[in-house]
């Protein structure tokens, strides 16, 4: 049974009008349930729908890349733009550098006699970079001169092997030689001395 239609007296119960009237509003109560509960979910950057979050960007300026950034590193940036308040410490830096790229990945040091900050971290993907570049941008002083260093971890591979080559040459410069007509010298075939 209905439960709009519980409300209503018995004799309502039998009328083919009032069940259908009372189908027809349990069905937009229903919506109207849901669109509450999508309200209450956009008021949190964690939990927004996708419309919120694209509206949350706007008033903060951010121009979002939906096909190279996700829904979650979206959300990840948000929190970082929202949570970015003064005072200002390198302890503070490293935290929220720690949240965008992941804890452990990001190395912050300050040399205070040259007046520089140096960030070291390993990044791959170029949205984390960006908000990594906005975030120490806004934090760090003016005085400060920021260096990026680029760690990654690569194994390069190296083999060795020597080999020769003959070459035959086709001209000997007596002024018989005519430019074009023949090759100047071949190639013989490579020979792996070790």
């Amino acid at each position: 049974m209905n439960r709009l239609l519980e409300y209503l007296p018995e004799y309502y119960h039998d009328i083919l009008d009032f069940r259908e009237l009372a189908e027809t509003e349990a069905r937009e109560l229903m919506s109207v349930e849901q669109a509450m509960e999508r309200l209450l979910q956009d008021q949190f950057v964690l939990t927004a729908s996708e419309q919120a979050i694209k509206r949350r960007e706007k008033m903060l300026g951010i121009q979002a890349d939906p096909q190279a950034e996700t829904l979650d590193f979206r959300r990840k940036r948000l929190i970082n733009r929202y949570s970015t308040k003064p005072p200002f410490t390198v302890r503070y830096l490293q935290q929220r550098l720690d949240f965008l790229v992941g804890a452990g990945l990001v190395i912050v040091s300050v040399d205070p006699q040259k007046f520089m900050l140096t960030v070291t971290t390993s990044m791959e993907n170029a949205a984390v970079f960006k908000e990594v570049e906005h975030t120490i941008r806004v934090i760090k002083p003016v005085n400060i001169v920021y260096q990026q260093k680029t760690s990654l971890e690569d194994e390069l591979l190296f083999s060795e092997h020597i080999s020769r080559k003959t070459i035959t040459w086709n001209y000997k410069l007596d002024g018989g030689w005519q430019l074009g007509s023949k090759a100047f010298a071949d190639l013989g075939a490579e020979v792996v001395v070790k």
